[in-house]
């Protein structure tokens, strides 16, 4: 271990040292690159003999040729037009061979779990853009001995689910079960705990060898990385995490916006540290921060990924968040900063026009960096007031921090009210503090971040519910649904069946309590 961190210590000092590299292609020219190789790896394939992915690059504008003969794809769509033949064990179906590893992704989606194809090239590219993270930190003031610690990781399990012809689990789980030898000296919790499936068990034995680790990095989802630090706080009667890890520096987030959690969690800490924000889906990844002082996210654009914009409007989008018919599409030198996009990918795993659920809006069209907004179909806007998950997580922060409570999951959905409209909101909070005056606290900040909730408030969008309930019922909830742990996200709007089940559990939970 010490010779690998001196080894990685060396490289980050040799880049420090370094003068910046000027870029030698525009983002454009990086996509094509990449728009090139997949279509040609691909050619061969049964989608590529199909859509003709040889006349498509010898056309005169190759990338035009791809977004006129190609359809956009939902999981829905590509799944039963082409994914459930490699599922089946066909190969050459969407990327060269067969598929090996599918994640299982619900996301914040009604549906039942997704099957997401994960070819051996697409976890190539994952290892060489954590790689690529990791150089970058070349960028932050750390301390000379820190890549020598240990690399907390909590994700799903590695003991996947073996079918035979292939194996799925959580993209974490499957993503650590492909470690390279060289970091699994640093990995914890190590390859034992990491095989536990329940995820109850696993975060008691990590809380048991919590006193025997060294810890300078932790990799997770926030409420899961939160819920292990409360627990060994409490095994080990600390102030606070780092009387046990004093070399904690970094956490490395992804997966849900971290905003909510941020006031709880710094409850948990004796000494700040550093934020490092990922977008690890499970179709790629395609985001990292790579540099201090900012929050947003460089796309990666030169590792099997090739990304298609399109305006997250009304003129492209219905009320339900569903993709009108010939919208309008742009490439990277197209978009603009500020506008928020969906966002389409074609990927080394087989993943074509892919509409990969998120929107994302352009901080830095030179840099290339973005952050992420909400989902395609988790806003609420009933009457025009446009509420974006952005929106709602700046003022859940907000409200966090005026009022110095921790709110670290939230919900909402529309109701009918008054022959009008209202705003139902369910948040998870265990400290002592008013509903009317957290309900009064986002309602105000909503009206201040967006001008046409401000506007509806006064019109169609008559009153604004909420109720506070323990975090546990959140947490039971997600458990409650098979999705407890690894990658899952709660979902931050609600509708139809998934707010059919939410509805009666919290009702269920209330007569629980008054028994």
């Amino acid at each position: 271990m010490p010779l690998i961190g001196s080894i990685l210590s060396r490289v980050i000092e040799l880049r420090k040292s370094l003068p910046a590299v000027p870029v030698r292609k525009n983002p454009y020219r990086t996509q094509k690159s990449s728009f090139n190789k997949l279509l040609k790896k691909a050619s061969h394939t049964a989608f590529g003999r199909f859509y003709n992915f040889e006349r498509i690059l010898a056309s005169a504008n190759p990338m035009r040729e791809f977004q006129k003969n190609v359809p956009i794809h939902d999981y829905n769509k590509i799944y039963k037009e082409w994914w459930h033949r490699a599922l089946e064990h066909e190969d050459n179906v969407c990327w060269p061979g067969v598929i090996k590893y599918f994640a299982l992704s619900s996301g914040t989606s009604e549906a039942s779990s997704k099957h997401i194809p994960v070819s051996n090239a697409m976890l190539r590219s994952i290892k060489r853009t954590s790689v690529m993270q990791m150089l970058s930190l070349a960028k932050y003031e750390l301390p000379d001995d820190l890549l020598h610690k240990g690399y907390l990781m909590i994700g799903g399990s590695t003991d996947l689910n073996n079918h035979g012809s292939y194996f799925e689990g959580d993209l974490s789980g499957i993503t650590t079960s492909n470690i390279p030898i060289w970091f699994q000296s640093f990995y914890k919790p190590g390859r034992e705990i990491a095989h536990e499936k329940d995820w109850n068990v696993k975060l008691e034995k990590i809380v048991d060898n919590a006193k025997d680790w060294d810890i300078g990095f932790i990799l997770g989802v926030p409420a899961w990385i939160q819920i292990v630090m409360e627990r060994v706080i409490e095994r080990y009667k600390l102030k606070n995490i780092h009387d046990i890890w004093p070399n904690l520096s970094i956490f490395v987030h992804g997966g849900v916006s971290f905003e909510p959690y941020k006031n709880g969690f710094e409850k948990l800490l004796g000494k700040p540290l550093i934020y490092i924000e990922t977008y690890l889906a499970s179709e790629g990844f395609l985001a990292y921060q790579n540099r201090p002082d900012t929050n947003a996210m460089k796309l990666v654009l030169n590792n099997g990924i090739f990304f298609e914009f399109i305006p997250f409007t009304e003129e492209n989008f219905t009320a339900e968040g569903n993709l009108v018919d010939d919208p309008k599409v742009m490439l990277i030198d197209e978009i603009q900063e500020g506008k928020d996009y969906a966002i389409l990918i074609s990927t080394n795993a087989g993943a074509w026009r892919y509409l990969i659920g998120d929107t994302i809006k352009f901080t830095s069209k030179s840099k290339c960096e973005i952050v992420i907004t909400g989902r395609t179909k988790h806003f609420l806007s009933l009457c025009g007031e446009h509420l974006s998950v952005e929106n709602m997580n700046t003022a859940i922060k907000q409200t966090s921090e005026e009022l110095n409570i921790a709110i670290p999951e939230y919900t909402v959905y529309g109701v009918e009210h008054d022959n009008l409209f209202a705003h139902q909101w369910y948040v998870a909070c265990d400290d002592h503090v008013d509903t009317s005056i957290i309900r009064d606290a986002i309602d105000l900040k909503l009206k201040v971040i967006n001008d046409d909730y401000k506007t509806e408030r006064n019109h169609a969008l008559k009153d604004v519910f909420l109720e506070v309930l323990p975090i546990k019922v959140f947490n039971d909830w997600m458990d409650h649904r098979g999705k407890s742990g690894g990658q899952h996200k709660f979902p931050r709007v609600m509708k139809g069946v998934q707010l059919e089940d939410w509805k009666g559990f919290v009702e269920k939970n209330k007569m629980l309590v008054k028994k």
